[in-house]
């Protein structure tokens, strides 16, 4: 009986105290600056957030941030599942899906807005027309416009496609003239192989990064300017960073994170690093404006 009620007491205080077995090595716990975070980004903003995983991982080397590039419809699902707690969108929650991850996931998600960027229209080098009135991009993306033929990210679930539909549009579809393409690097070469294209991207994608004033674009294409929104007189002007800025630009947008993370972890710390001084200049030099730090506007003597 005194050896059976030995065994007894150690099966509890194995018990008690996680077991008398070794199991192996347990994962660490994850923290602000150990860990790895599934992110999904809408795809009109790769090359800017490529920029400052880099950045960010290269000052965290036990951070891994595993990005997937998607149609900002398809992130916003991915939020929806356990694996994915961070999304980078143009547009906030609803109040309807917020009531969702409150109730599905028992937390508060924190959002907010990091940049803001533009939608670019590009033309061929070879098109006569590269100055545009709101109303001639509302015919082209009707269909009432024929003699453009405008190329798209896809025809659907895109944020640039929503934008379009939404603050182009005024709600209306797409017309059936509007090309898809696969990405907005095919949106590109689609225009540069194409005289009569009419492009429409991210501003991200077609900024010179060899250029350190922030005022040149991609020379495989030319960006057309557009009718200013917010000037005293008739002005077309092109989505450089002040006409962003000022609102001059009409196609301006925003991007948000949106963060289902209710302790002290890699997404936390990510976030903070996007909108603080140093994620915040990564935006200013892909040629979006930052939401977050105080940048001046200068006049730059612009060179032919």
């Amino acid at each position: 009986m005194a050896i059976g009620k030995g065994i007894l007491t150690g099966i509890v205080i194995c018990t008690l105290f996680g077991g008398c077995a070794s199991k192996g090595p347990k994962t660490p716990q994850e923290t602000p600056t150990n860990g790895t975070i599934h992110i999904s980004v809408d795809e009109s903003f790769r090359p800017v957030i490529d920029s400052q995983i880099k950045v960010f991982e290269s000052s965290y080397p036990n951070v891994h941030i595993i990005a997937e590039f998607k149609p900002e419809a398809q992130c916003l699902r991915d939020l929806a599942t356990d694996s994915t707690r961070m999304v980078m969108v143009t547009r906030g929650l609803t109040k309807d899906e917020f009531g969702f991850y409150k109730d599905s996931f028992h937390l508060e998600p924190t959002e907010g807005i990091l940049a803001f960027d533009a939608i670019a229209v590009i033309v061929n080098k070879t098109s006569k027309d590269s100055i545009f009135e709101m109303n001639e991009l509302q015919d082209m993306l009707s269909g009432a416009d024929t003699k453009h033929q405008p190329v798209m990210d896809g025809v659907s679930a895109t944020s640039t496609v929503r934008y379009a539909k939404d603050s182009i549009l005024g709600g209306k579809p797409l017309g059936k003239n509007v090309t898809a393409a696969q990405s907005s690097e095919e949106v590109i070469k689609y225009v540069a192989n194409n005289p009569r294209a009419v492009g429409f991207i991210g501003a991200g994608w077609i900024g010179d990064r060899n250029d350190p004033g922030h005022t040149s674009f991609d020379s495989d294409v030319v960006v057309a300017a557009i009718r200013c929104k917010n000037c005293l007189r008739t002005t077309y002007v092109r989505p450089y960073q002040a006409n962003i800025a000022l609102r001059r630009y009409p196609l301006v947008r925003s991007l948000y994170y949106i963060l289902k993370e209710n302790y002290s972890g890699v997404g936390n710390n990510f976030a903070n690093f996007l909108q603080f001084e140093r994620g915040q200049l990564i935006f200013s030099k892909a040629y979006l404006w930052p939401a977050r730090m105080n940048f001046q506007v200068e006049d730059v003597q612009m060179t032919k």
